[in-house]
């Protein structure tokens, strides 16, 4: 995928052609002459050395893909997961879509989707499975194309000798204060009561009702009301409601769960989660369990802190009450070298605008919670991008960009770190942004480096706002330099991340509009771009020729080498969706070299290298790193 010789002389070509027509027609073609002198510039072995190369791959029609969520297996493959892909005709069709890409051979893969994963969470698992929940059981309804009435209906039964009795889909509801009516949308399972001595404890649970009827009197909000079921005597089974309403009905989660294997390449259904989920946050906690936290519930309502553990042992879901805490859906969770997690702020924005919003470290011990303060531009974390930066032992997390609430104008090139080892973590100032920006990319690099890159000034790239743009961040010096921009614009819906080979892969990115007046609908970017970091065009790189397939933390291990080794990074891979990535991270060995190679040392916290795949990667004194070699760590 690099440039050839013949891609380079078009652009010398087409460079001195734009400067002949310049000479001969005059400034009318000078900017198309002036992109063409950049083009080649921009090409140029000086330029790449500082700044890095971008390049644009076009997927074979077969294989394209609204990449939704993006995934590095420890195959070296990367798993394109769009389910529907933001489609809501996909959606009714039934059409869900999977592809796996090998960058290595550039070869594609369509792989058979049994669920609507889309706005689902993942995360690894310690033999390298990805556990993938959540998903879309449901589109949403924008208010204006909201036509009956509907809401969440509660059906109790206060019977404790009869049998489970099935409300069917279409059945009837009439109102005990009007007579209105209303239709179950889905069939669900009324369990009789429970006795307990001489208490009769009422079974409960929700269904998703519509008005039978267009008009507004089918509406009400925050009002008590009793319904009876049509047709039906048995004492003791009734429905309650509190709000049907008009207004716009958000995503239903789903709550669907999947390990996927990268070796036999398919989906394994596990247990479903005890709460469906859409955009929730999965986190690899103590044990290579998985906690999943937030997310709109099967209804599409915020998910009020009731969390949950996956048990990777039995692959079945079990409810977290200890656990109980409220986030805004996909909320930036790192896990620290002590087991403790932190929230950086960072999240997609379902929630109320004043809970679960401030950044803080969570004990999972005892659930307690304590704010990290001095956040800027705190009211700016929306559609933020924040990663834990490396080395991981230094235990610093950045928050980087970030917009307004919901649709709002408005975002920030503001970027905080948070030293989490400080006595009292705090955030300070980090360097702005070249522009102000959400929905940023952040992606850690194996010589330490950050690329930030992409993003829109406004929400989901309203009025053409797009910021091709990129910088590298060092975080022993806290300062951003510029790298190649960008050509593919990345707002909403858009991920990236470190491939084996050291390079960069971004995908996706969902405009709401198509024009900078906001006339035409916006199209999914299939395209993916490539980025080769500066490190690349500095000569030749290491090569690891030798290293042990398993690692066990707290040892030392023997690598055999082409050179030298400075730095030693085990850098685990990427599963990113919304800007949002709960497994990036780089942990720094330590590097006593030998005649032929190198003897590395793994720390002994499981906190700071939970158990998986990482690739190690070894740089030289200049810097460039080695091809990644696949390790797995217990």
């Amino acid at each position: 995928m690099r440039i050839t010789r013949r891609k380079l002389r078009n652009q010398v070509l087409i460079a001195g052609a734009g400067a002949l027509l310049v000479a001969v027609n005059g400034p009318q073609v000078a900017s198309a002459g002036q992109r063409a002198m950049t083009v080649y510039e921009r090409s140029r072995p000086a330029y790449k050395a500082t700044h890095g190369a971008w390049e644009t791959v076009n997927l074979p029609d077969l294989f394209k893909v609204n990449a939704v969520h993006s995934v590095l297996l420890s195959t070296g493959k990367v798993l394109l997961i769009a389910g529907s892909g933001n489609d809501a005709k996909k959606f009714a069709a039934g059409t869900f879509k999977t592809v796996l890409w090998d960058p290595a051979t550039d070869t594609y893969k369509n792989i058979p989707t049994p669920k609507d994963l889309f706005c689902g969470g993942h995360a690894f698992l310690p033999n390298g499975n990805v556990l993938i929940a959540g998903g879309t059981r449901k589109y949403e309804v924008l208010q204006d194309k909201v036509e009956r009435a509907a809401g969440v209906m509660t059906i109790r039964n206060e019977a404790p000798n009869n049998e489970p009795f099935t409300v069917r889909k279409g059945s009837l509801f009439t109102s005990q204060t009007n007579g209105l009516k209303y239709r179950a949308t889905e069939d669900v399972v009324v369990r009789p009561a429970h006795v307990s001595g001489l208490r009769v404890h009422p079974s409960s649970v929700e269904l998703w009702v519509e008005a039978v009827g267009k008009g507004t009197e089918y509406a009400f909000k925050n009002v008590g009301r009793q319904f009876s079921l049509d047709g039906l005597d048995v004492p003791g089974l009734y429905g309650l409601a509190s709000t049907i309403s008009l207004d716009k009905q958000e995503y239903h989660g789903l709550d669907a769960s999947y390990e996927f294997d990268p070796h036999a390449e398919k989906y394994v259904e596990t247990g479903k989660l005890t709460k469906a989920r859409w955009y929730p946050s999965l986190l690899s906690i103590r044990g290579g369990d998985v906690l999943a936290v937030s997310g709109l519930d099967k209804y599409g309502v915020i998910i009020n802190g009731d969390n949950e553990v996956y048990d990777r042992e039995q692959q079945k879901w079990h409810a977290a009450p200890e656990l109980k805490r409220f986030f805004p859906t996909y909320p930036a969770l790192f896990r620290l070298a002590n087991g403790k997690v932190f929230y950086s702020g960072s999240n997609a924005g379902y929630g109320p605008d004043d809970e679960g919003r401030t950044p803080g470290i969570w004990d999972l011990k005892d659930n307690t919670f304590k704010t990290v303060p001095g956040l800027r531009d705190a009211g700016m974390n929306e559609t933020s991008s924040s990663v834990l930066l490396p080395p991981a032992q230094d235990q610093k997390v950045m928050i980087a960009g970030g917009g307004s609430v919901g649709d709002r104008k408005g975002s920030t090139a503001r970027t905080d770190v948070a030293d989490l080892d400080a006595k009292s973590p705090r955030y300070t100032p980090g360097p702005d942004l070249p522009s102000a920006a959400r929905y940023v990319s952040t992606v850690v690099l194996p010589d330490d480096s950050v690329l930030i890159s992409g993003g829109s000034r406004d929400y989901r790239g309203r009025s053409a706002s797009d910021v091709h743009e990129a910088s590298l961040y060092d975080p022993a010096s806290n300062t951003l330099t510029p790298a190649a921009p960008p050509q593919v614009g990345r707002n909403y819906h858009s991920e990236a991340l470190l491939l084996p080979d050291g390079r960069i892969m971004t995908m996706g990115s969902d405009p709401l509009y198509g024009d900078s007046s906001n006339t035409t609908a916006g199209t999914f970017e299939q395209r993916v771009e490539i980025y080769s970091p500066p490190y690349l065009f500095h000569g030749a790189r290491p090569r690891v020729a030798q290293a042990p397939e398993l690692v066990r933390r707290g040892t030392t291990f023997e690598v055999r080498t082409s050179t030298r080794v400075a730095t030693a990074r085990l850098v685990r891979p990427s599963a990113v969706t919304h800007v949002t990535d709960t497994e990036q991270r780089s942990v720094a060995l330590g590097v006593e070299n030998t005649s032929g190679g190198a003897r590395l040392t793994l720390d002994a916290r499981e906190g700071l290298t939970p158990s998986g795949w990482y690739m190690l990667f070894v740089t030289d004194a200049k810097g460039t790193p080695s091809v990644g070699r696949w390790v797995q760590v217990r």
